[in-house]
């Protein structure tokens, strides 16, 4: 019975080790942060910052999650099951390296640190939910982080130092801050997510209709960032980057005369208002605005411009806190609370 027993726990003991991760897979010295405020990832080793790279993140800011993952999985010339793509094509939206994190309860199949098919995309916002990296870059991580590497994903104004302190990173005292970067993604054609609506926002407030604030770079935010780079001096290429974004900072807001005003309402409350009536099922850049505005009021909602339920949820909220009707439907008086 006893040598059962011992047996038993022999096994047991065999079956722990056997289990038990890889050198590199167990503890590690390493850290990456990823800001999504400004598009930037640090990677962390040996209590020093060693390198800040660009990254685009997700169209709109619930796609990449936020809080403290891990690294679970590398994988080189991951497939791209979705659009039936190979490992290792040039068209392969993942690039050539993955490095899957253990994101919303999944194990590193869904979201990942990838490369791109698509190097303009970086310091954007544009992919689906994953973190994506220029490919000589990606592998050049890959290389160097190890499994089990903790992931902390933030949008922050704080430093890098000061992120990776609060998540228990002890840093060499020594080590130089590593501030949060001001840079400002580059946008152009294509380009989707906040930081569009972000441009096409200034451009119509210097007077540059974009006919539309909807957070797609399209044919009119194009044009009418090609007008204000001309009017500026910049080169005008329609593909907005630090230069760019630098003169929309310091221009003034003006009316443009050349755009037809819209229809004005007045509402019972004296306030003048120029935005349609919008209701679940509406989309565009008039249900954006509104989804700004009650994020602005303190309600957690996206702001892809499409009226949803989530977004009649916090309407209807907004109603009961202002003495208005709660129909969740947004006319004038609900504008005019704002």
């Amino acid at each position: 019975m006893i040598k059962k027993l011992l047996c038993y726990i022999l096994l047991g003991v065999f079956f722990f080790v056997w289990q038990m991760p890889s050198t590199e897979a167990s503890g590690t010295d390493q850290l990456i942060i990823i800001n999504k405020s400004n598009n930037q990832l640090a990677f962390y080793e040996n209590n020093k910052h060693v390198k800040t790279f660009s990254v685009a993140t997700g169209r709109s800011a619930s796609m990449t999650p936020e809080g403290t993952f891990k690294i679970v999985n590398k994988i080189k010339n991951r497939p791209y099951y979705t659009g039936n793509i190979a490992g290792g094509d040039s068209r392969n939206p993942l690039g050539d390296r993955w490095l899957g994190i253990n994101a919303r309860g999944t194990w590193g199949t869904t979201y990942a640190i990838h490369g791109n098919n698509n190097s303009a995309s970086i310091g954007t916002y544009a992919s689906a939910g994953c973190v994506r990296m220029h490919n000589e870059e990606v592998r050049w991580l890959y290389d160097k982080v190890k499994v089990n590497t903790p992931v902390v994903i933030v949008s922050s104004s704080s430093s890098f130092n000061t992120i990776a302190k609060a998540n228990g990173y002890n840093l060499d005292g020594g080590s130089k801050a590593v501030p949060v970067s001001s840079s400002t993604p580059t946008l152009q054609m294509g380009s989707r997510g906040a930081a569009v609506t972000d441009l096409q926002r200034q451009l119509t407030n210097k007077g540059y209709s974009t006919k539309g604030i909807d957070g797609i770079f399209g044919r009119n935010t194009e044009a009418a960032l090609k007008k204000f780079q001309k009017d500026n001096n910049i080169t005008a290429n329609g593909v907005a980057r630090s230069d760019t974004w630098n003169a929309l900072k310091n221009a003034k807001a003006t009316s443009p005369s050349s755009t037809s005003p819209q229809k004005k309402t007045t509402t019972n409350t004296g306030i003048v208002t120029n935005q349609p009536t919008v209701r679940q099922g509406s989309s565009g850049s008039a249900v954006t605005n509104l989804q700004n505005q009650l994020r602005s009021n303190g309600y957690n909602i996206t702001a892809d411009g499409i009226f949803g339920p989530q977004t009649r949820s916090a309407v209807i909220s907004f109603q009961r806190q202002k003495g208005l009707t709660q129909d969740g439907i947004v006319g004038p008086k609900t504008w005019g609370a704002f």
